[in-house]
């Protein structure tokens, strides 16, 4: 077989992903926060994007500060509106005229000021406060209440966090270096809860100490206010917050380190493993009750962003519902084509005028894709409305399976396009606000062989089962299954068991031991009233 060179053409198609192509599919996927940051960083970068809202500050003064202007000379020629005419020449004459120090206003009234002008107790109290002594600076003039940027808020006391309450604390516990630095090494470690990790390894080796030079100072920080926090774990926090209340006996111990039988509410386990009767361990188990689990909680975190609806959805005139984008979400911005016409009359590099040509044509862009964006949130939201109306009519109840595909064939557009639109996005209803990932659930085969079911709708089915049972009468997931094929949904005692523990919702064995437990709280609580206020004879 002979090798030949030979010259040859072909056509062919290729889909290339462009930097504008690539960065509006990334608009697609941020959420409005991440969004706005964007923009501010493009608007920083790009000379040739402004603001929409942005206004020309005039240095015109307000209407209100006019009104109370010298420039009418002090005159009135309304009838009866004259200042002045509240005053006669002598009286104002009178009011011009140095009387004097008090004590010759006295003296030339024969008797002393409290007899001629008696003063109220309040008017007294108000008086004296103003002769004091000005005690604090903006008393003295350095921060003037009137002015126009005083803000009362910025007087109000910052919120503490764990993490500065135990920092304080350490510079009063520790005078040497060495250990104040592993103590706030260890501090930073502390969650929100006030729990450090189980696993301190690794802390001794970073800071270059020994295990034990560790273990002492974590001895002293769990010593700190709130009682329990440092601890590693539940029963170490228990333990501490027991020893603050010098009741960490024996027996108490043995409950503190078998907290599971707690938890399943074996009593006898623990009776039995404690030592004691049956009055003493329900009393025990009061005081482990009446203990804090989280001791951080009570301190300020992180503060929280308030989750801001991109989309909101109303009931319409006519029996339907208006879907209307969150414009509050969305940034505006123009581009300032005057700015680029006067510029490319003066621009004579060639670098620079490529430099603002390529401004121009990516502040373009960027206007585009946000247009291009909001118009595709919309479309799809207005779709999901249309897919799960009987949601956003009766309740979760009527949730029906919805997946990505259908939704894309309905607006014509890539799944992957309907997939980076609902994530981190979110929908103001008449039922709360939701995630709009939230409306995709699975299906549910139905028994009788009708219409699926949605996944999300199963759920709500087997909470509200689960809510209304008897304490006499606990459903377990094999009675569940049974009674949501008798309302026509096929599902298997696996799947029952894996929503049930989504849901946070204990087993049958675990319900009906809380259940019992609760009722008989409250029959002892009954006779106890009873035993003490005897019906009379």
């Amino acid at each position: 077989m002979a090798l030949t060179q030979r010259l040859e053409f072909r056509q062919s198609q290729s889909l290339v992903m462009t930097p504008q192509l690539m960065q509006a599919i990334k608009l697609l996927q941020l959420s409005n926060l991440d969004l706005t940051t964007f923009v501010e960083e493009e608007l920083e970068r790009n000379p040739l994007l402004e603001r929409a809202n942005d206004e020309a500050s005039g240095g015109e003064a307000p209407a209100e500060a006019g009104q109370f202007s010298d420039s009418d000379g002090g005159h009135n020629d309304e009838p009866g509106g004259g200042p002045g005419e509240a005053f006669e020449p002598g009286q104002e004459e009178w009011m011009s005229k140095d009387l004097g120090t008090r004590a010759e206003i006295e003296q030339t009234l024969d008797t002393g000021l409290d007899n001629v002008f008696s003063e109220e107790p309040a008017e007294a109290a108000a008086r004296n406060a103003q002769d004091a002594a000005p005690t604090t600076y903006t008393e003295w003039g350095g921060g003037a209440s009137g002015d126009e940027d005083y803000n009362l808020e910025a007087f109000v006391a910052a919120e503490v966090t764990l993490g500065d309450h135990l920092a304080e604390q350490l510079s009063v516990a520790f005078t040497a270096p060495a250990q104040r630095m592993i103590g706030q090494y260890l501090i930073d470690l502390v969650d929100e809860a006030g729990y450090l990790p189980p696993d301190l390894g690794q802390a001794a080796e970073r800071l270059g100490a020994s295990q034990q030079e560790v273990e002492d100072v974590l001895a002293v920080l769990q010593k700190f206010d709130p009682p329990g926090v440092c601890a590693r774990n539940l029963s170490e926090c228990l333990a501490i917050q027991l020893r603050e209340l010098d009741r960490y006996d024996p027996a108490m111990q043995a409950l503190v380190e078998h907290l599971d039988l707690l938890a399943k509410r074996d009593i006898a386990g623990l009776r039995k493993v404690c030592g004691v009767d049956d009055e003493d361990i329900a009393d025990m188990i009061g005081e482990i009750r009446r203990l804090n689990p989280k001791p951080g909680m009570k301190f300020g975190a992180a503060r929280l962003q308030t989750m801001v609806p991109d989309v909101y959805v109303r009931p319409g005139p006519d029996d339907g519902w208006h879907v209307e984008l969150n414009s509050d979400t969305l940034p505006r911005v123009l581009v300032n084509q005057t700015y680029y016409s006067e510029l490319s009359k003066k621009i004579g590099k060639d670098g620079d005028k490529s430099y603002f040509t390529d401004a121009l044509q990516n502040a373009t862009w960027l206007v585009r894709a946000l247009d291009q964006r909001a118009r595709t949130i919309l479309k799809v939201a207005t779709e999901i409305v249309r897919q799960q109306d009987g949601f956003f009519t009766h309740g979760v109840a009527h949730l029906r399976p919805l997946n990505l595909k259908a939704v894309a064939d309905a607006i014509q557009m890539h799944e992957s396009t309907v997939s980076r639109v609902t994530a981190n996005k979110y929908m103001a209803t008449n039922r709360g606000t939701f995630e709009l990932k939230y409306f995709f659930t699975a299906s549910i085969a139905s028994a009788d062989g009708g219409e699926a079911h949605s996944a999300e709708a199963v759920r709500h089915h087997i909470k509200q089962l689960i809510d209304s049972e008897a304490p006499a009468a606990i459903l377990s997931d094999d009675t569940i299954v049974e009674r949501l094929r008798a309302s026509g949904i096929d599902i298997a005692r696996r799947t029952v068991a894996k929503y049930r523990e989504a849901m946070r919702i204990p087993s049958s064995v675990q319900r009906r031991r809380d259940k019992q437990s609760a009722l008989g709280n409250v029959l002892s609580t009954a006779m106890s009233d009873r035993s003490r206020n005897p019906e009379p004879a």
